[in-house]
């Protein structure tokens, strides 16, 4: 077997890693705690459905790949608690380093254009990456509503702590924010999110 085709397959076994990683989100239903991978794929597919409602026009594709790639690090990194503002401080470091490590098992012309997706997705400065953090938003808000708010609420999850995250949904999706501050005013009321910002 040829280099190059060796590299690619030993990349795609150490991704499958990645449905080892699991998230504090639960799946609907008040199931088990989603995975890295579930999550990317459902954010994958949000994307496609929903991309008449980003703010401005993106590439699709472009989109899907980086929901499907964006928590690739998390293999080596983990996964960080969007509300664990410890966590946080280190998470840049943290994946970055896994993303070195991780990308480098792909040939060097593959490394570069994954490494720059994921590098456009974390910066956010894209219509493409606002869009594909509109889908990380997004996707763990409706399975959390979905399950009457109760990881939020089993965290002590406040208000403030919830629109500070979805701020960058605004930035790609005006129509989707809409029913995310639905969903947030609705949890708050409820008592799942605490109204105390904090």
């Amino acid at each position: 077997m040829d280099n190059r085709l060796q590299k690619q397959l030993d990349f795609i076994l150490e991704i499958d890693k990645e449905k080892n990683i699991f998230r504090q989100t639960h799946i609907s239903g008040h199931g088990r705690n989603e995975n890295d991978a579930e999550h990317a794929w459902h954010m994958a597919i949000m994307a496609y459905l929903l991309r008449e409602y980003s703010n401005e026009p993106v590439d699709i594709g472009k989109v899907m790949l980086m929901c499907l790639i964006h928590d690739i690090v998390e293999i080596e990194a983990g996964d960080t608690y969007a509300y664990d503002t410890e966590a946080l401080k280190t998470q840049k470091a943290r994946e970055d380093a896994a993303k070195e490590k991780i990308f480098s098992l792909l040939p060097g012309d593959q490394k570069q254009e994954l490494v720059s997706l994921f590098d456009e997705f974390e910066a956010g400065e894209t219509p493409d990456s606002r869009f594909a953090h509109a889908m990380d938003n997004l996707q763990p808000l409706l399975l959390n509503h979905s399950n009457g708010g109760e990881d939020w609420k089993s965290h002590g999850v406040t208000a403030s702590q919830v629109y500070g995250r979805q701020g960058s949904t605004k930035q790609g999706s005006e129509k989707l924010f809409e029913i995310t501050d639905r969903i947030i005013q609705e949890n708050i009321q409820k008592g799942t999110i605490r109204p105390q910002t904090c």
